[in-house]
Order: C-alpha cells, then sequence, then structure tokens
C-alpha cells in the first residue's frame, strides 16, 4: 500500500508538470507532418470509416440493439466504442514503451519515473476528448440527443484513465526489463479488439452464455458498455450493473496495487537497463 500512495502522491506533486510535458509530447510527435496533430484525428477517422465499411456491410447496416432498449444504426454504435478504444490502445502501447525510451534523458534528470506514462496518456487525453467531442456533435444530428445520462461520461473517463495508468505502470516496467513484452503487448491488444464489443455485438454473435462471462471479464467491456449506455441515454450503467462496477475496480486496483510495488521495486535499476 505504501509503494501505491507514493505513486499518487508523485502524480499529485507533479500534476502541473505532466500536462505542460503531455501537450509539448503531443506536438513533438507531429511536428514534422504539414497537418500537424491533425493525424491524431484523420488516422481515427479513416479507421472508423473502414470497419463501418467492412463489418457493416457484413450486418447489412443492421440497428443494434443497445441494452435491449433502443435500435442503433451500426456507424453511431461503432463510434461509441471504437474512440475508447482508440484512445486504450494507444495509451497502453504508448505508456508500455514510455520508460526505455526515454531512460538516457531520465538518467541526466530527478524526475519521477512514475509520472513518465502519465505524460503519455494525458497526450492521448486531450485526443480523446475532442474525438468525443466530435462523436457527440455527430450523434446529435442522427438523432440521439445530449441527455442527462452524458453525466456518466465523466466518470468512465476517469476510469479508463486510471486503467490505463495501472496497467502501464505494469507494462512499462517490464518492457524496460525485457523489451518482447512491447510486442507481445501489441500483438494481444490487436486480438483484444476483436473480442470486445467494438467491431460487433458479442450477445448477438455468440450464443453460448459461458463464452460470453468469459469475454466479459475483460474490463475494457465494461467501459465501452458505459460509453454506449451514457451516449444512447439507456441508463445509468454504473447502478444498473453495479456487480459489473465492483468487479471493474476490485481488477483495477488490483493492477495498480500490483503495478505500484514492481515499479517502485526496479525503477532504481532502470538505468542499468541502458
Amino acid at each position: 500500500m505504501k509503494y501505491a500512495l507514493k505513486v499518487i502522491k508523485e502524480q499529485i506533486d507533479n500534476f502541473y508538470l505532466t500536462r505542460r510535458l503531455s501537450l509539448y509530447e503531443l506536438k513533438s510527435n507531429n511536428k514534422s507532418n504539414y497537418l500537424g496533430t491533425s493525424w491524431e484525428i484523420i488516422n481515427p477517422l479513416i479507421q472508423i470509416l473502414i470497419y463501418w465499411f467492412v463489418f457493416g456491410s457484413i450486418r447489412q447496416r443492421a440497428e443494434i440493439n443497445v441494452n435491449g432498449e433502443i435500435g442503433v444504426p451500426f456507424i453511431a454504435w461503432l463510434l461509441g466504442g471504437f474512440i475508447l478504444w482508440i484512445f486504450f490502445y494507444q495509451s497502453t502501447i504508448q505508456g508500455s514503451k514510455s520508460i526505455y525510451s526515454r531512460l538516457r534523458l531520465l538518467s541526466k534528470m530527478n524526475f519521477p519515473m512514475s509520472v513518465i506514462p502519465n505524460i503519455v496518456i494525458f497526450s492521448q487525453l486531450y485526443i480523446h476528448l475532442f474525438m468525443l467531442l466530435a462523436t457527440i456533435i455527430i450523434l446529435h444530428f442522427m438523432g440521439f440527443y445530449i441527455n442527462i445520462y452524458y453525466l456518466q461520461l465523466i466518470y468512465f473517463i476517469f476510469a479508463a484513465f486510471f486503467l490505463v495508468f495501472s496497467i502501464s505502470l505494469i507494462t512499462s516496467t517490464l518492457s524496460t526489463i525485457i523489451r518482447d513484452v512491447h510486442m507481445l503487448l501489441n500483438a494481444t491488444l490487436r486480438m483484444l479488439l476483436y473480442l470486445t464489443p467494438i467491431l460487433w455485438p458479442i450477445s448477438e454473435i455468440i450464443s453460448n452464455n459461458w463464452v460470453q462471462i468469459v469475454l466479459k471479464l475483460n474490463p475494457l467491456y465494461y467501459l465501452i458498455e458505459g460509453y454506449r449506455a451514457a451516449l444512447f441515454g439507456t441508463g445509468w450503467y454504473i447502478v444498473d450493473e453495479w456487480q459489473y462496477t465492483l468487479y471493474f475496480w476490485g481488477l483495477t486496483l488490483i493492477l495498480f496495487l500490483f503495478g505500484s510495488i514492481l515499479h517502485m521495486k526496479f525503477r532504481r535499476h532502470f538505468i542499468d537497463y541502458l
């Protein structure tokens, strides 16, 4: 517990610096492009259009039931989940290599290493918030108007951020020690895309209840379904699925505690891996 509290304290003490460096990170990654940071939005939009064309054609663009209450056009349903997936994927992948890619810089600075993954995650959060706003505007013109359930989005954004940070504490530490971890994580996440209700509704594709239960153990499932419940106004997902909420936070806190212990135990030796 003391390691977890120390990691939290480091995030609070360096919050202002984290926010400034995350903006610099976002700009520096795209400084050589003519369109600059616009590519951070263009790339996901191209992916969404491709998946809509492929999987929308397979389903013949049939409406999808959200929480068994309303029918939603496939493109709207896809948007509701894919914007969260982009944030999760990019933050997790970049967070996993955030420490070892900056070891030379860190060796010359007195800087808490636990803040490094957060800088990367924050830079992706800005993009996510912009895409979420664009999605809300698009859904509004499709007939899904702003509603009281949107308040849940604040909670789910925080929950997604905390989950990604917890995972990044683990993977950034392991990737510094064993570089193959980053490649393994990349392959795993690509597979996870098809095992999460992002491109198709798992409940309609898979009839076996036990398989559905196993797939729901994925915490990303909880976040995506929560996003859609908020965007399409089908209910208070946090309360309606309170057992799932308890499971999500139990798993996330375990990951955070484990990641904090792992990070604090090994970070004094990180420079040795240069």
